[in-house]
């Protein structure tokens, strides 16, 4: 086995400081007695007390966690089932077509996405003349959309490995279709479903560009009451609660390796 050389640990050491001081300094800042973004003035939970004081900050917050758990939910089903669909299509051209097809919101600029669903909105109102048209519904449709793709891409690679013998089996025992793919195939293809979901999720917390060309004004999202704020000054209480986010998707990403190597281990055993 080759040794890792000091000038890869130490490149390795440069990346991760790159990466996590940024987050380890915001983190510190959050709990500064003053609102000096460069002098530490000493320990204070003063932001967190001001930020879950702060009534709009936590209807944006509540808004975008509402809006992150419906479209993962909804995007986690239909890739699911068009990952399934796709993996069992016998044509190679037509399943290379639909992969095409459904990488396109991956390659595409957000910016670009978010304008040209606005129009397909509003000229949907216009057709329905309905007024106001923007709103939950449409921010719900476009993260859907840049979600599916993923949830995809991260069940397929577990459907191309599974045997379909085994699934093949089942049904040929008595076991109708349905019940053999969930008894049988959902269970091998969980882990890319968890993957698919929580990548989903963590996508529509940070989305900013297409929320905000496809929200209304009485939806809000958290990217978006952040950058109204930056207008005039962005406040520690902000350091707060990125920092509360950051940790929150830090658990679940070890929540999420342990369950992935657990399920990893069961399927060497087996």
């Amino acid at each position: 086995m080759s040794k890792t050389s000091p000038a890869a640990k130490i490149y390795m050491a440069l990346v991760f400081v790159f990466l996590y001081a940024p987050m380890a300094v915001m983190t510190v800042f959050s709990f500064n007695g003053s609102e000096s973004t460069y002098v530490f003035s000493g320990f204070s939970l003063q932001w967190y007390e001001r930020l879950f004081s702060d009534r709009a900050t936590m209807d944006a917050l509540k808004n975008t966690v509402i809006l992150a758990v419906v479209s993962a939910v909804v995007s986690t089903v239909m890739g699911t089932l068009a990952a399934v669909g796709i993996n069992a299509m016998k044509n190679k051209y037509a399943k290379t077509s639909v992969m095409t097809v459904t990488n396109i919101p991956m390659m595409n600029p957000e910016i670009v996405t978010g304008i040209s669903m606005m129009l397909l909105f509003v000229f949907a109102g216009a057709l329905l003349n309905r007024k106001n048209v923007l709103g939950f519904g449409t921010i719900l449709i476009a993260h859907v959309s840049f979600q599916l793709p993923y949830i995809i891409l991260s069940v397929l690679p577990k459907l191309r490995q599974m045997d379909i013998r085994v699934y093949e089996a089942a049904q040929d025992l008595g076991c109708h279709p349905v019940k053999a793919f969930m008894k049988v195939v959902f269970p091998i293809i969980l882990p890319g479903i968890a993957a698919g979901a929580i990548m989903a999720f963590t996508l529509s917390l940070d989305d900013f560009i297409i929320s905000y060309f496809t929200n209304g004004p009485d939806f809000q999202t958290l990217p978006i009451h952040i950058f109204s704020m930056t207008k005039k000054r962005v406040k520690p209480d902000m350091y707060a609660l990125s920092t509360l986010i950051f940790a929150a998707m830090f658990v679940l990403l070890i929540l999420m390796n342990i369950a992935q190597a657990k399920s990893d281990k069961r399927q060497k055993s087996k």
